[in-house]
């Protein structure tokens, strides 16, 4: 039982906790049970030949020790859909996806603020003007990211500057000692959803400020904090070339700047669309830069990975709840995904209701009816450790 599958990870969880909740449901499986147990022989071997380890220390760790699991590619809490996952010497394989493979993306966006995370969990940096903002101006701006892009890394990440993590000058206003590392990423094509372009008809609530000590909206020291205001806008090769040759702006102006005797309105419109990119792009700074590239601000709301390589939602990926079936119903339709890969599984979701049909047929009874069809949006973590 080794090798590569894709599941589902709902809103609302860390892909660290999520992935240890699969982890856990794994080791306590029969499924599993000899991998475990061959891992575990290794161990006492090799510890016991070593004096420093005592029978007792080594129970310990045998009775610590889980199935080897690990994921390719962070989903953030806000974010849902696809999580590659690579179980015993499928972790291995796991570096393709992590910084090879191409993703697709389905994303929410609201005009008018951005924040230090570049999403609604963070804080308000600036409130900016959207009303010159149409749906013709989103389809131009887009097609400025379409190529061979620069791309700054968002603030607020897992990136280090000299051991030091980039929010954390972020939230003491000190300058970086260092600039931080763009990098080069590919966004292949980004897919306007046109309906739903400046629509308020929505269920997103607008971020409100947060007051400091003083009772002062935070974002008037964050607007002028330079670390979260200064970072360049880059458009794609392509489209620089092609400004070249058509005479086509390569510069915006600065966002429009809502006055201090201006408020935003409690719904702000929408912006929707689906990107394919390649690994290492961060989605969060895409939905800045198109904000910015408009002389507006935008913040994401919502994030779907549709698809990661050759796992797509609503094809060959699982669900947390399907490995909470009969054992005898998931573990041949996983080890079928580990032998022939995901791209030979045309509907996974299928695969899994034909077994229990299967074996219901051959203990001469019928498996209640499951409706494994619905992908939930948003769970909570409670939700998920039960």
């Amino acid at each position: 039982m080794n090798g590569i599958f894709a599941v589902y990870k709902p809103s609302g969880v860390s892909s660290a906790k999520f992935i240890e909740t699969l982890q856990n449901k794994f080791t306590k499986s029969d499924v599993f049970a000899k991998d475990l147990q061959d891992m575990k022989d290794k161990i006492q071997s090799d510890l016991s030949r070593d004096r420093k380890w005592t029978q007792k220390r080594i129970d310990k760790k045998l009775a610590s020790t889980r199935v080897k699991i690990g994921h390719g590619g962070t989903l953030d809490p806000l974010a849902s859909g696809i999580l590659v996952v690579g179980v015993g010497l499928g972790t291995k394989k796991l570096q393709y996806y992590l910084a090879e493979c191409q993703k697709s993306y389905e994303t929410k966006a609201l005009l008018g603020i951005s924040t230090t995370t570049g999403d609604s969990e963070g804080e308000i940096i600036t409130q900016n003007k959207f009303d010159h903002v149409t749906k013709e101006l989103i389809n131009e701006t887009v097609q400025k990211f379409i190529g061979d892009i620069k791309q700054t890394p968002p603030i607020f990440s897992a990136l280090k500057v000299n051991g030091k993590p980039l929010y954390a000058y972020a939230r003491e206003g000190l300058p970086l000692p260092t600039s931080i590392k763009v990098r080069d990423v590919t966004v292949n094509d980004i897919k306007v959803i046109e309906e739903d372009s400046l629509k308020t008809d929505h269920e997103f609530v607008k971020l409100e400020s947060e007051l400091d000590e003083n009772g002062v909206p935070k974002e008037h020291g964050l607007m002028n904090n330079p670390t979260l205001n200064d970072s360049p806008l880059y458009f794609s090769k392509q489209y620089l070339e092609r400004a070249e040759g058509e005479n086509l702006p390569k510069e915006v102006g600065k966002p429009r700047a809502l006055p201090d005797d201006e408020s935003l309105p409690e719904k702000l419109p929408m912006i929707h669309f689906v990107s394919d990119v390649s690994s290492g792009t961060y989605i969060r700074s895409l939905i800045s830069d198109i904000g910015r590239a408009m002389e507006s601000s935008a913040y994401m709301v919502e994030l779907i990975r549709t698809k990661q390589s050759e796992w797509q939602l609503d094809k060959n990926v699982f669900k947390l709840e399907d490995f909470d079936r009969d054992e005898k119903v998931w573990g041949p339709v996983l080890r079928k995904v580990f032998d022939k890969g995901g791209d030979k599984i045309d509907d996974l979701q299928k695969e899994l209701d034909d077994m229990a049909k299967k074996l219901a047929e051959e203990a001469g009874e019928q498996e209640p009816t499951k409706d494994q069809s619905a992908i939930p949006q948003k769970r909570s973590i409670d939700d998920v450790e039960k």
